[in-house]
């Protein structure tokens, strides 16, 4: 990265920082990550309510969430994800489609190249293609657009991204895709390379970012890095859209309690109230004793893709 495009992002989240109010986005979304806890189930509405920007979500699943049934799809648009080798997919679109809803984009596979132990679906390349084959590749024909395998931010990803398309090939198919997801925990030097490379590797895609964070670090810097990306993101049209991974209290957050959208109150914290174009807040999010286990995926290739900046400025 040019010292004085750093230098740009830095001064321009220091701006924000200060500001009452935050700049809203068409392309914000949630990841939808439902409390467990049935005595908190306000802490599911408070992404739709007060003005909230978000004009889309996904839950991980092939089917809406029931917290927001009373939400239609241009309120609040649902994208279905195939989490792994579904064999029903396809027929579960299909009948939400054929039932009034909306469907035009779908997700494929959560990290099939992570382990379950850090939310990755752990699939094979060879039979996430036959199975891609069979359920997310007739839905283009119903005019959906499709997301490709949402791989983790590590250099496996890449590896693994590649198998899958060959094993594609092998089967006599062109497994066709509209946008890339990417998924990234780390710092935004690497965050930015990252999505050169995947710029470089797949020219001309349209990049979703549907999970991303600064995990484990102190607050300023969490929140610096916040401010960074979403005007890095907004400002890129190769971008479509972008979904941070935070909608949850900070002491039960796997990605580091300063990275919660909410406090252990419940509350919203500052890059909670901001994600959805508000104010600060003000409020300062605390860990908890049973937080789990750092997230994390991107960060074992953090050091390789900050050597390697491949079409960053041509995003």
């Amino acid at each position: 990265m040019r010292l004085s495009t750093t230098l740009l992002l830095a001064a321009s989240a220091t701006v924000i920082s200060a500001q009452t109010t935050y700049r809203t986005s068409s392309k914000r979304g949630l990841v939808f990550v439902p409390s467990k806890n049935t005595k908190l189930q306000y802490d599911n509405q408070v992404w739709v309510e007060n003005g909230s920007d978000l004009t889309w979500y996904y839950n991980y699943q092939a089917t809406p969430s029931a917290a927001y049934a009373n939400r239609t799809q241009e309120e609040f648009e649902f994208v279905p994800m195939l989490w792994s080798t579904d064999t029903d997919f396809y027929s579960t679109v299909k009948g939400l489609i054929d039932g009034g809803r909306n469907i035009s984009h779908v997700l494929a596979y959560n990290e099939p190249d992570g382990e379950s132990s850090t939310g990755g679906s752990s699939i094979d390349p060879a039979a996430a293609a036959t199975n891609w084959i069979s359920q997310i590749e007739p839905l283009r024909e119903l005019g959906v657009k499709v997301g490709a395998p949402a791989v983790t931010g590590s250099p496996r990803g890449f590896t693994w991204l590649e198998d899958f398309f060959n094993s594609c090939a092998d089967q006599g198919t062109n497994c066709t895709i509209d946008f890339i997801p990417i998924h990234w925990y780390g710092d935004f030097g690497g965050l930015a390379s990252h999505m050169g490379q995947v710029n470089g590797t797949y020219p001309n895609v349209t990049q979703w970012i549907t999970e991303y964070a600064l995990n484990d670090q102190p607050l300023e810097a969490t929140q610096s890095f916040f401010n960074m990306s979403a005007e890095y993101f907004d400002r890129l049209d190769n971008v479509g859209r972008y979904s941070y991974f935070g909608s949850f209290r900070s002491d039960v957050s796997n990605v580091g309690p300063n990275a919660a959208m909410l406090t252990q109150k419940g509350e919203l914290t500052d890059i909670g109230s901001w994600y959805l174009g508000g104010a600060a807040t003000n409020n300062i999010p605390k860990p908890g004793k049973d937080n789990a286990a750092s997230r994390g995926t991107a960060t074992m290739g953090l050091v390789a893709f900050l050597s390697v900046v491949v079409g960053f400025m041509a995003l």
